[in-house]
């Protein structure tokens, strides 16, 4: 079940908003570098922005699960994101970027959750795990067919021309959330379960709810490893490769964004008939296998090959994170402050990775940062097989197979 009409105006959504995000990625680099920005200049506002989003994580997390208008939450968010483009594009002044910068954090903090409930809100708890599949697999498609098209459009026209395409695609974003009709969404009512009634299950209450703290720390050992594997091998490829630099990492980017596109259904209805463990130990294990290879193959070609374990690992997470939080806040209105506690703990994590990644690769050396970045992704493995509870409804799991009694 992915809900039909709107399910497939969802779907939509995902890829048109998917489309939107890709214009803030790299192409923010390049933009300011064309308008003389130094690189402290660029750091600066980069950094401002990550932290903003950081920082908002939680608060927008709130604020999505008080309002019952979760549609009204994704449009502000992207009229917002559709502001920001275009004052990146029409005032590349100091002040102006740096408010463009803190706008999109703040808003991409409010359309992810409120993305999420929309998602629960329209298939119920049961069939979350193979609409949040169709969900990834829209938003990998979206955001691969939106870095092809914005690169040829920076090269052919100017580094600009990506932020006027980046506000130009909120419109088909605004109609696929229109076409979610509210008569479809259904928000699961709030419960007792276990002892916990309506009124608790606030932030103290996640803080200390044992799933909660185990899967925040396998997210942020994850993104530790993960965010500076990448850029770590992008500079052996630049040496080893030469002229096929460029198309090799262009590869590295592409090839786990097909896996996912091709895996993530599927991973949602597994989550559904094997469990949430099965998925996220698979997704977790494909990361220090990863980071072991990419620490040892040379060849560029086979780099790349490897990031197709990415694929994996993102399709998982992806499904698992907003999966995940429902299941942990089941009977209580905590959905998306849960959420926000993950993303939180996975920018932490990323934030330290290419800081530290950087300074072992520096002062001991690149193959002593890979073995930091393999051990990190191999404790989010172990973590999660010691620790981490099935947190799937008993009533959903497969029925066990019993004994014979002799009864007629």
């Amino acid at each position: 079940m992915t809900g039909g009409r709107s399910g497939r105006a969802l779907d939509w959504l995902n890829f048109f908003t998917a489309n939107v995000q890709t214009g803030f990625g790299p192409f923010v680099v390049v933009y300011l570098t064309t308008q003389s920005w130094t690189e402290v200049q660029i750091g600066v506002v980069l950094s401002i922005g990550t932290a903003t989003m950081m920082l908002c994580q939680v608060p927008a997390g709130m604020l999505v699960d008080a309002t019952p208008r979760k549609r009204l939450a994704a449009l502000v968010a992207i009229l917002c994101i559709a502001f920001s483009a275009l004052l990146m594009v029409i005032w590349p002044s100091y002040l102006p970027v740096l408010g463009s910068q803190v706008l999109h954090g703040v808003a991409s903090c409010v359309l992810t959750p409120a993305i999420a409930a929309i998602s629960l809100a329209l298939v119920g708890r049961a069939h979350l795990g193979e609409r949040l599949g169709r969900n990834a697999r829209f938003g990998a498609l979206g955001s691969g067919i939106a870095a092809a098209v914005m690169g040829a459009v920076g090269a052919w026209f100017s580094a600009g021309s990506v932020f006027w395409l980046t506000a130009a695609l909120t419109i088909p974003s605004l109609v696929a959330l229109a076409a979610i009709r509210g008569q479809t969404l259904h928000p699961p009512p709030v419960q007792p379960v276990a002892g916990v009634t309506a009124h608790e299950g606030g932030l103290r209450t996640l803080l200390l709810d044992r799933g909660v703290l185990v899967f925040a720390g396998c997210a942020m050992l994850f993104t530790l490893s993960n965010a500076a594997l990448l850029p770590l091998a992008g500079t052996e490829i630049t040496r080893n490769a030469g002229d096929y630099a460029n198309l090799v990492i262009a590869a590295c980017i592409v090839v786990p964004q097909l896996v996912m596109c091709a895996i993530a259904p599927w991973v949602g209805r597994l989550t559904e008939s094997r469990g949430r463990r099965l998925v996220l130990l698979a997704g977790l294990g494909a990361l220090p296998l990863r980071a072991l290879l990419m620490g040892i193959i040379e060849n560029p070609f086979g780099i790349a090959a490897v990031q197709a374990l990415d694929g994996i690992s993102a399709a998982a997470l992806g499904v698992l994170v907003p999966l995940l939080a429902a299941d942990l806040t089941r009977g209580s209105n905590r959905f998306n402050l849960c959420m926000a506690l993950f993303g939180l703990s996975m920018g932490l994590g990323g934030t330290i990775s290419t800081t530290l990644a950087g300074a072992i690769a520096s002062w001991v050396g690149v193959g002593a940062a890979f073995a930091f970045l393999t051990a990190a992704g191999f404790l989010g493995f172990l973590l999660a097989a010691l620790a981490m509870p099935e947190t799937r409804e008993a009533s959903t799991l497969p029925a066990a197979p019993q004994a014979a009694t002799g009864a007629p």
